[in-house]
């Protein structure tokens, strides 16, 4: 077959978050890139398309590892400077009076928060006034909109001068070019066989009787919820991790799950209108932490979990120093039995 990428020095096949990530992080380096994507869209067919866009490191290490924790640090002030997308209003964490313990819970395995009562909870959010007597308040996390900070670095992408190639399915074996990076997310499993799928569901739900200014994490012992605001009233539900690759839809339990904690946030969210629901696997390996995997000319990128827009960053940062310097060793790089 004709390879467009042929005078490449990086080709990437995956042009989801990671993927794009790399390719920004390659061509600030002056390293010419050329990527693939088997969708006729940008994030058409990544779960990336469908994530928070929480930038919430410190939030996330009630349930990470302490790896995520430091590099999601990384996250906020990289997408600030390559797409502009970042809002920093930090996260709100809140439960009802009788999961207060689940309060207790995550602020013991967290830090970088402050202690709020409810007055300080209605100050930062007005709206959900007297629904909640206490919070944590994580004021150095920011958030972005996932499907327009893909937009803007694909735009950066080919502003730099790097090649897109949409609706192009190919195998990473097939390419011609001194470096091959693979961000397939799952579609690597054959080559990287400790690789699975999480399964993650979401609603984006439209409401105008309510605002919220930031992410809002809202405690249950069973399914944790995050709503996410976006423009125009638009609002991003989702908590679910489900084992197992199928990207079927979503299911009824878990759409009756998100939309029951979304009412137990504010009952303003009962009479919203559901605009879209969505599913994907998230590729993950056992550990739940990303790696780079190195195999001859191929430098297999994977296993972001649910921390894609998070961990990007850093990754990206890693693998561009492997393409630069056959003998380095980034933190996440394991062999392949890894």
């Amino acid at each position: 077959m004709s390879n467009p990428s042929r005078d490449a020095r990086a080709v990437i096949v995956g042009a989801g978050v990671v993927g794009l990530a790399c390719a920004v992080e390659l061509l600030d380096r002056g390293v010419s890139v050329a990527l693939h994507e088997r969708a006729s869209s940008i994030g058409g067919r990544a779960c990336s398309w469908f994530a928070g866009g929480m930038l919430a490191p410190w939030c996330e290490g009630e349930s990470a590892e302490e790896p995520v924790v430091r590099l999601g640090q990384e996250a906020a002030a990289w997408w600030e400077r390559q797409t502009g997308e970042v809002t920093r209003q930090g996260t709100l964490v809140v439960a009802p009076s009788r999961d207060q313990p689940e309060l207790r819970r995550f602020g013991q395995r967290t830090d970088h928060f402050e202690e709020v009562d409810g007055e300080a909870v209605a100050r930062l959010e007005p709206d959900l006034a007297g629904r909640f007597s206490r919070g944590l308040f994580f004021a150095r996390e920011a958030h972005l909109d996932p499907r327009r900070a893909l937009a803007a670095l694909a735009a950066k992408v080919l502003a730099q001068g790097g090649a897109i190639h949409l609706g192009s399915a190919v195998e990473p074996a097939e390419l011609d070019a001194e470096t091959i990076l693979d961000c397939r997310g799952l579609a690597a499993c054959e080559v990287l066989p400790r690789l699975r799928g999480v399964r993650g569901e979401m609603l984006i739900l439209k409401s105008d009787e309510i605002r919220l200014a930031r992410p809002v994490r809202l405690l249950h012992p069973r399914i944790p919820l995050y709503v996410v605001p976006r423009a125009d009233g638009h609002f991003m539900v989702g908590a679910t991790m489900i084992e197992g690759g199928a990207r079927n839809r979503i299911s009824a339990r878990s759409m009756l799950e998100l939309l029951g904690a979304a009412y137990a946030l504010h009952p303003a969210f009962a009479e919203a209108e559901i605009v879209e629901t969505g599913t994907d696997a998230r590729p993950a390996f056992p550990d739940n932490l990303p790696r780079l995997v190195r195999k001859g000319r191929v430098l297999h990128v994977n296993g972001l979990y649910r921390h894609g827009f998070l961990l990007s960053p850093a990754m990206a940062r890693m693998a561009a120093d492997a393409v630069l310097d056959p003998l380095a060793k980034p933190e996440m790089l394991h062999d392949l039995a890894a």
